[in-house]
């Protein structure tokens, strides 16, 4: 009989040459274990999905309930399905007003270009805007945003046109016009090396907006549900986008996206023509279950402050390195980077740490940063060992430099 790791070598289609290979046997809380009877330390937590950790019981619980009354019964939008209106309803209440109509999706990218659509529908415009050190996802819309021409240019030529703008630059905003349907931004970069932007830029961006007429689209794929100390990173700023995106934390571990807005944006799918955008198991009432379980977790057990709380210990400890081989800890609620000197460093850095059974990953969009997304439960013993981890990866690092 073929084994998994036979399996994976020879049938799946790879996205890296050189995957990480954990092989998996089961996942609770903070820890993931593997087959080879060892166990980790997830401090990137499915880049940002298991908010909760790993296996919460009131998410299986729900997702057990659901499974027992009914899975997919009908393409997205079609039919009244309880999971499906019960999580809109409370998506509504924990939004701003104008952000109260909900679009279910399978995932952020197709949320993302759900949004693109929506934003060309309602302005009648073609161009776009977003940031360098940008990532939307990497269908062909999403990945037309990201901001790394690396990973654009072997799929040109992509849906067009697209404008990168420096992000975090009030004096780019200026190139922003009446050409423009849309501008999309992350309220925090992640896979840009965890860059957070200043409020007046933020501001400056509104008000841009508002004064050519271009939807301002939030990507909160990573950044919603507590990740950065606030329910949603948009909190912080003060500032409404037109359109939110939401994925990853939103499905409580399960596949679902979301685009939001207000009616007169998102109600231009359902018209001339209508069913102008449909997808057949976006929304799924599994999904939704679980998403909805998750939330009431984080809101129960208020887990943006957890975030706050996490975040600081981690940071904490990291300047207690005091090495010259990070140039800068930067973070926002318990979404962290570490910035290295060199982006070799940082790659040793992690290979370093998971071999020490904790799990970091470095970003895609600034090689020279390794990125932290804990779960929102993680303890503080787990946090010390996460932190004695990554010491002793980064003297091992030095010892073989």
């Amino acid at each position: 009989m073929t084994s998994a790791r036979e399996a994976f070598d020879r049938h799946l289609a790879q996205t890296s040459e050189t995957p990480i290979g954990l092989e998996i046997l089961r996942a609770e809380g903070s820890w993931i274990y593997t087959t080879d009877g060892r166990r980790y330390l997830d401090l990137i937590a499915g880049i940002g999905v298991n908010a909760l950790g790993h296996g919460n019981p009131a998410v299986l619980a729900a997702i057990t309930d659901q499974a027992r009354r009914h899975l997919h019964v009908m393409v997205y939008g079609e039919y009244i399905i309880e999971p499906q209106t019960r999580l809109a309803v409370r998506l509504a209440e924990l939004l701003p007003p104008d952000l109260g109509r909900i679009y279910f999706t399978n995932s952020g990218a197709e949320a993302i270009e759900g949004a693109l659509k929506t934003a060309r529908k309602h302005t009648g415009r073609a161009g776009f805007v977003a940031f360098d050190g940008a990532y939307h996802g990497d269908t062909m819309a999403a990945l037309a945003l990201m901001g790394n021409a690396t990973f654009r240019d072997p799929f040109a030529p992509l849906p067009g046109p697209v404008l990168h703008l420096r992000y975090d630059d009030a004096s780019a905003l200026a190139a922003i016009d009446e050409t423009v349907a849309a501008v999309v931004i992350e309220p925090v970069q992640a896979e840009g090396g965890v860059r957070i932007p200043s409020q007046a830029f933020m501001s400056a961006l509104r008000d841009r907006c508002d004064r050519v007429g271009a939807v301002l689209i939030f990507d909160e794929v990573l950044t919603g549900f507590g990740r950065t100390g606030r329910l949603f990173a948009m909190e912080h700023y003060s500032v409404t986008p037109d359109i939110v995106v939401l994925a990853k934390a939103l499905g409580g571990g399960l596949p679902l996206g979301a685009f939001c807005g207000s009616d007169e944006l998102i109600g231009k799918l359902a018209r001339n023509p209508p069913l102008g955008h449909i997808t057949t198991f976006g929304g799924h009432p599994l999904s939704c279950a679980a998403g909805l379980a998750s939330l009431e977790v984080i809101m129960n057990g208020r887990l943006w402050e957890s975030a706050n709380r996490v975040g600081a210990q981690i940071r904490a400890g990291l300047s207690q390195f005091r090495a010259p081989e990070i140039v800068a800890v930067r973070g926002l609620g318990a979404l962290i980077g570490i910035e290295f000197a060199e982006a070799s460093v940082a790659h040793r850095f992690v290979a370093e740490t998971i071999a020490r059974g904790v799990i970091v990953n470095w970003t895609l969009n600034a090689d020279r940063v390794v990125r932290l997304a804990p779960p929102l439960t993680i303890n503080g013993d787990e946090i010390a060992l996460g932190l004695t981890a990554m010491r002793e990866a980064l003297d091992a690092v030095r010892a073989g430099a």
